[in-house]
């Protein structure tokens, strides 16, 4: 019986897509946080780059990959049959950089949500990641700064917004030491919001 229940639970998890372009440390991170979970697992992780570092976190952890490219995703099918035979429930973009296409945001309506480095809507929109960010927020002259998780729809950076924290910004701090706060904060917080997200879903 209880080997039959045990089967059950496996069978009800909640399958994530990661979707992330470059090196996957925040893949990382909710991989391992989601690894021994009764409620969800990393079922699968979407990369725009070929050769990126996140392919080879996905290898090491044994969990499938999917490459996309560009006329596919964005005037083909979005790769919708794809998720939908993989069976994937949600979406959770970390350090993904192509917009999302509206048939995916159709698709899984609140159910697609990003992690920001800044808090938004401050330093959002189109060119607006990781360096980027961060030296906009010194170039501003900002004390302080942080992370903004939220909910993915048609526009950049726009969708409501579910967790924000902040952490300073000191003087001499040049885009790598803000950068390297941000991570910790990252790292430290997403799996978790993403979690209680999930906790919700009906």
């Amino acid at each position: 019986m209880r080997e039959e229940q045990k089967i059950k639970n496996q069978k009800s998890k909640i399958k994530i897509a990661v979707f992330a372009s470059g090196a996957g440390s925040n893949a990382q991170a909710l991989i391992t946080f989601f690894r021994d979970s009764e409620l969800a697992t990393v079922a699968l992780i979407v990369c725009n780059k070929p050769g990126a570092g996140v392919i080879s976190i996905a290898e090491k952890e044994a969990v499938p990959v999917l490459v996309i490219e560009k006329e596919t995703f964005f005037r083909g099918d979005a790769y919708l049959p794809n998720f939908k035979k993989e069976g994937i429930d949600f979406i959770v973009l970390a350090g993904f950089l192509w917009k999302i296409p509206q048939l995916l945001i159709d698709a899984y309506p609140r159910r697609i949500m990003n992690l920001h480095p800044a808090l938004l809507p401050k330093y959002g929109g189109k060119g607006m990641y990781g360096q980027f960010v961060h030296e906009a927020v010194l170039n501003a002259g900002d004390l302080e700064t942080g992370i903004t998780i939220h909910y993915v729809d048609e526009h950049y950076d726009k969708g409501d917004v579910i967790f924000q924290t902040a952490c300073p910004v000191l003087p001499g701090d040049g885009p790598e030491d803000i950068a390297q706060r941000i991570h910790r904060l990252e790292h430290l917080h997403y799996p978790r919001v993403v979690e209680e997200v999930l906790q919700k879903i009906e």
